[in-house]
């Protein structure tokens, strides 16, 4: 697959926009301005609305668009473009989810015709393994596929799709593939499994991009605690050793979501790990109170061979309407510090007031 889609801005201008903008000056002599740089964008959580249990629960007008429209510009900017999505499209599936009632349910089915958000948002890389895309069984699963392939949307992480791969820059193979703990995706407790992906996706493509659903629930859960996690009962994993097992297999970024919130990023063998990118697009349906309601949008810049080399938090939160704005108080970025400081307190990953990720020498 091609990541060309038109109206993207050129590779070198988002550069050049990086450099000049987002970073200060004493960053300039680190890189090599004719170095290749592959630029990624980050998000965590998408649910656009759903029509189950009751319509009243799709946006204003039936139309999503606004939900996430202030941030398309930023989202198209780089090279790739992730995200999880919480949730299949469908118009009409039954629901497949074992509800005791289902006027409570908590069972995502989000309209078709909404997928046209994702594509003008300019999504490239979507995470199928969470607990919410076998809502409406195989039926919803094969309809999400099949619309993400009309919009040469690349996806992974259930049995039927556990990874892709997708060319960027004409020859550049990115692989991708995504992890969770649920019924019908990649199971992360099945390390044999997860091996023999990962290798396959290493000896076959340039860099490889992994995303893991996975810890923890809630503000309770904002923390990396190097343990297995369980919630409700279920083993959650333990997601700071799998992500470096991740790494250590051949794995160049580490995409984490499931915990509602964010948490701490880290540096491991010159790769970056997001251990959770938080609710980012989640209209109603989901807890947006106190952290659950912001999250970061990360860009992260690699070269050639995945190395972290610097990257960016912009700091998003959902209003009381559901629309996804910059957040002019940066929770995010001042979360993600203290984050860093608790739980990676030998952490070289420096993230300043304006949300610039370093590393220090």
């Amino acid at each position: 697959m091609s990541s060309v889609r038109p109206g993207r801005l050129n590779t070198r201008i988002f550069k050049l926009m990086v450099f000049v903008f987002c970073f200060p000056s004493a960053l300039y002599p680190q890189i090599s301005y004719d170095r290749q740089l592959i630029a990624i964008a980050a998000t965590g959580d998408i649910m656009l609305g759903t029509s189950f249990p009751e319509k009243s629960y799709l946006p204003p007008g039936n139309d999503p668009y606004p939900l996430m429209s202030s941030l398309f510009e930023i989202l198209s900017l780089p090279d790739l473009t992730f995200g999880n999505l919480e949730g299949p499209f469908s118009d009409d599936a039954r629901l497949a989810k074992k509800c005791r009632d289902t006027t409570s349910c908590y069972a995502f089915r989000v309209p078709e015709s909404y997928a046209g958000v994702l594509d003008s948002a300019g999504y490239d890389l979507l995470s199928l393994a969470n607990n919410h895309i076998g809502d409406f069984g195989f039926e919803a699963k094969q309809t999400t596929a099949a619309i993400l392939d009309s919009m040469n949307i690349s996806y992974a992480g259930t049995d039927d799709y556990p990874w892709a791969v997708r060319t960027i820059f004409d020859t550049f193979k990115v692989g991708f593939c995504a992890f969770a703990p649920n019924k019908g995706t990649v199971n992360l407790h099945d390390l044999k499994k997860t091996e023999e992906i990962i290798s396959m996706l290493e000896e076959s493509c340039d860099i490889l991009v992994v995303s893991v659903h996975g810890g923890g629930e809630g503000a309770e859960n904002q923390h990396v605690t190097r343990a297995v996690e369980y919630y409700y009962g279920e083993n959650r994993g333990n997601i700071y050793e799998f992500a470096h097992r991740l790494i250590d297999l051949g794995a160049d970024i580490v995409l984490g979501h499931g915990p509602h919130v964010s948490r701490a990023l880290e540096i491991y063998r010159g790769r970056l790990i997001a251990y959770s990118l938080g609710n980012f697009c989640t209209y109603r349906r989901f807890n947006l109170q106190g952290p659950n309601g912001y999250a970061p949008l990360i860009y992260a810049c690699l070269d050639r061979d995945g190395k972290f080399l610097f990257g960016e938090i912009i700091p998003v939160y959902q209003n009381n309407l559901g629309h996804v704005k910059q957040d002019p108080e940066k929770r995010a970025i001042f979360k993600i510090q203290e984050l860093i400081q608790t739980d990676f307190p030998e952490s070289k990953l420096v993230v300043d007031e304006d949300g610039n990720i370093t590393i220090k020498e």
